[in-house]
């Protein structure tokens, strides 16, 4: 019996394009404080790839670029660079610095680059880049975040609400329970209850339940097992059983075309991505063929 291995990468891009202002209140709550919210916020994930496709400076991992407004009234705007790092990596502060100054150079504006630093080595923490020739002196510094040190807090990650306290604790325990199923199950059915007792809105247990879900991943008849608990724990609870939507989807699929499952599950009101993830399809893809069965009918 082997253990799937998690994708990191992709659930974290999600839940921060889900909850980008959450991730900052959580992580960077000194900087979400100096940011103008009512004016929105936009992504730039095309413009970061322009900038950044040429460098070969190791492994890209999360890598989100935010348009926002400053809090204090001026007519300028800053861009956020999120950077999720999932190991150690030699060139890391050389590459943070090369995204920084690429991008000021192409918008000529305040880049604040910043890093989460999701490895599991405690002494791994680089925050500052430094480069010196003849006289010539580049010292470049960048806040870090590192969750293992959110292990020592465990406590207030339970009693918090934010969606990336939930973020942080599967993180960590995806990490932690690696190699040992029984306790990887145990704190997979303690983390999706949560949800509930968290008392988050249906979209909102949707989207963290799928972030859990990729990261513990569970052999197959682990799984099984695990989805007949959570389901004797809603029936017990009185309620909707809405975490595994995605899940059964996949079942599903295995029986029917990607053409005939697809509009059951906009019916359902999942999202473009969720129904992507369910069907293992490009969310281009899924749009496409939702669009081709409007015209159709």
């Amino acid at each position: 019996m082997t253990e799937q291995k998690a994708d990191y990468d992709s659930p974290w891009k999600q839940a921060l394009e889900n909850y980008f202002m959450d991730f900052m209140s959580f992580f960077f709550p000194n900087i979400y404080q100096e940011i103008d919210w009512s004016r929105g916020y936009e992504f730039l994930d095309k413009e970061l790839e322009k900038i950044v496709r040429d460098a070969e400076l190791g492994k890209r991992f999360v890598d989100k670029l935010v348009k926002v407004w400053q809090a204090n009234g001026e007519e300028r705007w800053v861009i956020v660079h999120a950077e999720v790092q999932g190991q150690p990596e030699v060139q890391f502060t050389a590459r943070m610095f090369t995204y920084n100054y690429r991008l000021r150079d192409r918008y000529n504006k305040p880049i604040a680059s910043l890093a989460v630093l999701t490895d599991e080595r405690s002494s791994w923490r680089p925050q500052e880049f430094s480069s010196e020739v003849w006289g010539t002196r580049i010292h470049f510094q960048f806040p870090i975040v590192k969750l293992l040190d959110y292990g020592q807090r465990w406590q207030s990650l339970e009693d918090s609400t934010n969606p990336f306290a939930t973020v942080v604790m599967a993180h960590l325990k995806a990490q932690e329970t690696r190699g040992t199923i029984p306790l990887r199950k145990q704190w997979k059915f303690n983390l999706t209850r949560r949800l509930y007792e968290q008392g988050y809105q249906r979209q909102d247990v949707l989207n963290l339940y799928l972030f859990i879900d990729w990261l513990i991943a569970l052999p197959k008849e682990i799984e099984a097992n695990f989805l007949q608990d959570l389901e004797q724990y809603e029936r017990e609870q009185q309620m909707p059983y809405v975490t595994t939507i995605e899940r059964r989807a996949k079942e599903e699929a295995q029986q029917e075309t990607k053409a005939e499952i697809i509009p059951r599950l906009v019916h359902l009101g999942l999202t473009v991505d969720q129904i992507a993830a369910a069907v293992d399809m490009g969310v281009e893809e899924v749009q496409q063929l939702i669009q081709n069965q409007h015209h159709e009918t």
